[in-house]
């Protein structure tokens, strides 16, 4: 009796063991010699845009932009896009954002450049548009070659050189049908000696530029250093909203 108890416990024994390892069987001959195993679940990675949305949102009251005089629309639109371009991973510096208002007239510092991530106002200055937009307010915009006008939407900044204006820095326009011909253009940030308080001052407007966002001569290399090689630059006027592909 007892040789018979042993022996059934060891076949029985010998089947569990046989079936405990008939997955790892199966495994070797599906994948050759290597032991096949599952991967473990890989999380979706959080979007990079999440806690620059969760920043961006406070910029505007703790930096009291308000009162500088940028509009919070202007902000709104400006962070809308700036997020979908991170996202988009088109951007290489997602720290520092330039904002160009052009609802405000020419005679005002319509030129804001933030660092969000450490909640600062690097720049706030005058800002230059073109020829043919309008004289004190930016009115009419135009994407062609030789219009002398100035191109609202979203920018990507790229290298800079030295040209006719000096130390200058060129742009990428995103949107298309509205600034996308921006780079054959020409249209670049460079100094300019119209664009001053005491000119401002003087006549109601500054200077006017051939399409360009032109700065103060003074400002324009530190300006340019701090935004060049892949920043955001987000030029506004309430009638482009509509056509925005990337607001849209």
């Amino acid at each position: 009796m007892k040789k018979r108890l042993r022996g059934f416990y060891l076949i029985a024994s010998s089947f569990v063991i046989a079936l405990l390892n008939l997955p790892f069987a199966f495994a070797k001959s599906a994948t050759g010699n290597r032991l096949f195993t599952v991967p473990a679940p890989v999380a979706k990675r959080a979007s990079s845009s999440a806690p620059l949305l969760t920043t961006m949102r406070s910029v505007y009251d703790s930096l009291h932009l308000n009162l500088s005089g940028l509009s919070q629309q202007a902000f709104e639109y400006a962070k809308k896009g700036f997020s979908k371009l991170v996202e988009e991973g088109k951007l290489l510096n997602d720290s520092i954002i330039s904002i160009i208002d052009f609802s405000l007239p020419s005679n005002q510092k319509r030129l804001f450049i933030l660092d969000i991530k450490n909640y600062k106002v690097l720049f706030n200055t005058l800002v230059a548009h073109g020829r043919n937009t309008g004289r004190e307010w930016a009115t009419s915009f135009s994407n062609q070659p030789e219009s002398y006008k100035s191109s609202p939407g979203f920018y990507i900044t790229k290298e800079t050189y030295e040209g006719k204006n000096g130390y200058s820095l060129k742009l990428i326009g995103l949107e298309n049908g509205i600034n996308d011909n921006a780079y054959e253009r020409g249209i670049v940030i460079h100094g300019a000696e119209y664009v001053s308080q005491d000119m401002a001052n003087a006549q109601g407007w500054v200077g006017r530029s051939q399409g360009c966002p032109a700065v103060p001569t003074h400002l324009n290399r530190p300006i340019i250093n701090t935004i060049k090689n892949g920043s955001c630059l987000f030029i506004y006027h309430p009638s482009y909203v509509d056509r925005s592909e990337i607001l849209n």
